[in-house]
């Protein structure tokens, strides 16, 4: 940098606020994080939020609900609780959204609908989130849905993947206009 001393003070006032400023933002992007939040029943959903927190340095909160939703008759209940949009409880949380500038949220679709654990999540959460992006996968349909519901819940998202079962196990996607 180079400051001018011709003017006196007024110069060397601003540059050192210029300064200021730039180490300000410096350090902002160290300490700004992002979070990836999400659930996953079969671990589909669990592969994409790895490779999402991998690649922007993300730290992963893994919503557990205290509800079992394994095995058939898990899946039944879950559809269930997705049609009725119930909130349950969860295990407790690591992170809190609030600190992070932005939330990665993701689920399976249950029954066209966001899964009830992070519903739950993003219910308990209601106004800590400073800026959000979507990630969902299903099996074939009810992404629009889905979106739809998060939005309502949360926030207008800085952007949304939707992915099949068969897409995210055949690794056939790829993340960088999701997550630039």
């Amino acid at each position: 940098m180079v400051i001018v001393l011709f003017s006196g003070n007024v110069i060397v006032v601003f540059a050192i606020v210029v300064m200021a400023t730039f180490i300000y933002y410096q350090i902002l992007s160290i300490i700004m994080k992002s979070l990836v939040a999400y659930y996953s029943r079969t671990n589909i959903t669990k592969k994409l939020a790895d490779e999402i927190a991998g690649k922007v340095n993300a730290d992963v909160e893994e919503i557990v609900p205290k509800v079992n939703y394994q095995g058939k008759l898990g899946y039944a209940r879950g559809g269930k609780h997705a049609f009725q949009e119930k909130v349950i409880d969860l295990e407790e949380l690591k992170f809190n959204p609030q600190d992070y500038e932005v939330v990665y949220l993701g689920c399976p679709v249950w029954a066209g609908k966001v899964a009830t654990p992070l519903l739950s999540y993003v219910k308990q959460n209601e106004g800590n989130f400073n800026e959000v992006k979507f990630f969902i996968t299903a099996g074939g349909t009810g992404f629009d849905s889905t979106l739809k519901q998060l939005e309502k819940n949360t926030k207008k998202p800085l952007a949304t993947l939707a992915l099949t079962t068969k897409q995210v196990k055949k690794d056939d996607f790829e993340l960088d206009s999701f997550i630039d």
